[in-house]
């Protein structure tokens, strides 16, 4: 199977023959690996993967068309989609910190710490509660999908269903009312 050409391998795996797709496997792991890694820069993403990669083409209905390309063309443009899905999903996965009051007392200091400090992180919590209470709903839900969670602006306006310049105009307003609640608190 070694001399065979890609485009016949997948024929053949399209017809569940096994050792075609591990023909392929063998030909094309170090691609569809390297290109996984660099997108994550993690090895157990990369492998997973590479597995979710090889088992789309076992489970493919459609399948390679020579006509419309080069098979190493389609194969890094599975992996691509693939890996931007698993990427989606592990920001969707990630917790965040969620900035309500009761929680600001419960972030902890490092004993380790001089007193100093200590004292200014608490001050700066406190004033951090005093500025959110000046802030919408809306503000504080952009604040944290923005800042916590790790969602871009253009995200953020998909999610919601609002124009990117109202997401954009809604965060200028947010930080700028920050802004003047958390300057004078230092500054005095």
């Amino acid at each position: 199977m070694q001399n065979w050409s890609d485009a016949d391998l997948m024929q053949l795996v399209m017809q569940k023959h096994r050792p075609a797709l591990e023909e392929l496997y063998d030909r094309y792991i170090k691609l569809v690996y390297s290109f996984s890694f660099k997108a994550t820069q993690d090895e157990q993403h990369a492998r997973a993967i590479v597995q979710a990669v090889f088992t789309r083409l076992w489970t493919s209905e459609s399948g390679f068309n020579a006509e419309k390309g080069q098979f190493v063309n389609w194969l890094i443009t599975i992996t691509r989609n693939i890996t931007i899905d698993h990427l989606r999903k592990e920001k969707r996965n990630q917790r965040y910190i969620p900035v309500s009051s009761e929680h600001w007392e419960h972030i902890p200091d490092n004993p380790a710490n001089n007193p100093a400090d200590v004292i200014s992180r608490k001050l700066m919590r406190e004033q951090m509660e005093k500025a959110y209470r000046h802030l919408s709903k809306s503000q504080v839900e952009l604040i944290q999908s923005l800042y916590w969670e790790g969602y871009s602006l253009s995200e953020i306006a998909q999610m919601r269903n609002e124009p990117l310049g109202t997401i954009k105009s809604r965060l200028h307003q947010t930080l700028k009312i920050l802004r003047n609640h958390l300057i004078p608190e230092m500054e005095g």
